[in-house]
């Protein structure tokens, strides 16, 4: 409950044209949490895993401590001075937005971010190239409706390309969504990768994929956390940096998640690129 681990998947792709590996940072459910001043700690092991990209998504703040966006607003100036910042709002950012009480202090959370560096994706996407590979990052914002306890409507693949479109269709395409819930209908949208968070483990986390619960009061959810993949799509859900209103966590620790994307034609034995790399 003090601290976090770091946990690393490895996803082999042939999609990295550059032919080296990219690594990226994925953050969630902070919740305003601090490890050591300014989050030093965290920093640290994100620096210490080499990630050449930061994922942000969602729930970094509590809706109704705001105070918690200036604890973290620090941490993530610096971090974007660093390095690429990628970052979709989950549903205590959006409720901080549209509460009257606290809009204004999180639309000055969010211009400091963008004012350092950190990009905000509000159903949009954005093209970089890493390491001599295209990557395309999509943020996906959900309307509160697809958070309501514990029935909540599902987006099909119409209402999903209303909001952020299709994937571009070339490079890595990475979808930044908050809700695991919808995880078959990212899967159908056609991301390489999607990094969600918002259940923190399952708070009970009975196994590398199932936990007992989560916020939306759903017993056994799925994609509740660890690695999902269907084919050549893949889907990596956080258990969280931090928690709120129930603080408690049971073989479940906080987790720092690195997603290692490598080349199919990497040797395994010699670490170097090649057409025939031993990909076995």
């Amino acid at each position: 409950m003090k601290t976090f681990r770091t946990k690393t998947y490895q996803i082999r792709t042939k999609k990295l044209r550059g032919g080296q590996r990219v690594r990226m940072a994925i953050l969630a459910d902070l919740h305003g949490f601090v490890y050591g001043k300014e989050n030093q700690e965290l920093f640290q092991a994100i620096e210490a895993a080499e990630a050449d990209a930061v994922l942000v998504a969602g729930d970094m703040v509590v809706s109704s401590e705001p105070s918690t966006a200036a604890a973290v607003a620090g941490f993530f100036c610096r971090l974007a001075n660093s390095l690429p910042v990628f970052y979709t709002m989950g549903n205590h950012e959006n409720k901080m937005l549209i509460n009257p009480e606290t809009s204004e202090k999180y639309k000055n959370y969010e211009r400091v971010l963008t004012n350092a560096g950190v990009c905000f994706l509000h159903n949009e996407h954005v093209f970089m190239k890493i390491k001599g590979t295209d990557f395309a990052f999509y943020g996906l914002e959900l309307p509160m409706e697809y958070y309501r306890k514990p029935a909540s409507p599902y987006p099909d693949q119409e209402i999903l390309e209303k909001l952020i479109g299709k994937p571009c269709g070339y490079g890595v395409s990475v979808l930044l969504a908050h809700n695991p819930k919808y995880g078959n209908a990212y899967f159908q949208w056609g991301a390489d990768l999607t990094v969600s968070g918002h259940y923190h483990g399952g708070v009970l986390r009975l196994s590398e994929h199932y936990g007992l619960a989560c916020p939306q009061y759903l017993f056994l959810p799925p994609y509740c956390c660890g690695d999902f993949h269907k084919e050549n799509k893949h889907m990596l859900v956080s258990a969280g940096l931090g928690e709120h209103t129930v603080p408690l966590r049971i073989n479940n620790p906080r987790e720092l998640i690195i997603a290692e994307l490598i080349p199919e034609g990497i040797n395994r034995k010699t670490g170097e690129y090649t057409e025939d790399g031993d990909i076995r």
